[in-house]
């Protein structure tokens, strides 16, 4: 069973929906019991990276992810789900995120002829290609909603990265802890196949 954690941020459903296409067992929870018990745990979500974290903290799930990774149960982050994960953001100065990884989330540069958000389709790098993206090609496509992006500070953890105005660090992998700034919920078949990889651990 995967357990999607439910903190009351957009697109929750859409990740459940593709868990089951893929035929998986999955359920949206916050009850900290039913996430310990799950073979796998995803924290998807978009919106604000305060707000997030406001609410992990309100309904007390930030003590419950620490505790998931802790175990090495698998871990995925997507979205702002991947943002969370690390130190802090330019979007909210002052707001600690988990600090499970170390780096920051910064600003996409505006850039001419480039529109922040980015919003749309773009091709991945694999620098060092993790259990993600095992079966997908170089250059694949997979759909990006974002204004903020990461800057991991330990390169040895990028998995993929992609361009738009800079470098992006697009999906990262450390131990149990995966995580993708793109939607694979929204990928087509190559988004499919990276949440199989991910159910597949």
């Amino acid at each position: 069973m995967v357990a999607i954690i439910d903190y009351d941020a957009g697109n929750i459903k859409s990740v459940e929906k593709a868990l089951t296409a893929l035929g998986e067992s999955a359920v949206i929870t916050r009850d900290r019991e039913e996430i310990l018990s799950a073979e796998k745990v995803i924290l998807p979500g978009v919106g604000a990276f305060g707000d997030a974290m406001e609410k992990l903290r309100r309904y007390r799930l930030d003590e419950v992810i620490k505790e998931v990774v802790a175990r090495q149960t698998p871990f995925l982050g997507i979205c702002l789900g991947l943002q969370l994960l690390f130190e802090s953001s330019e979007e909210t100065p002052g707001v600690d995120g988990l600090g499970i990884l170390e780096g920051k989330i910064v600003k996409i540069p505006d850039h001419m002829g480039l529109k922040v958000p980015q919003i749309g389709w773009n091709s991945l790098k694999f620098p060092n290609r993790g259990k993600l993206f095992q079966g997908i090609d170089d250059d694949s496509y997979v759909y990006f909603v974002h204004s903020y992006y990461l800057q991991a500070k330990e390169p040895e953890i990028v998995t993929a990265t992609t361009e738009y105005a800079v470098e992006i660090h697009a999906s990262v992998e450390k131990a149990n802890v995966f995580a993708c700034q793109f939607h694979p919920e929204k990928s087509s078949d190559v988004g499919l196949r990276i949440l199989q990889n991910f159910v597949a651990l």
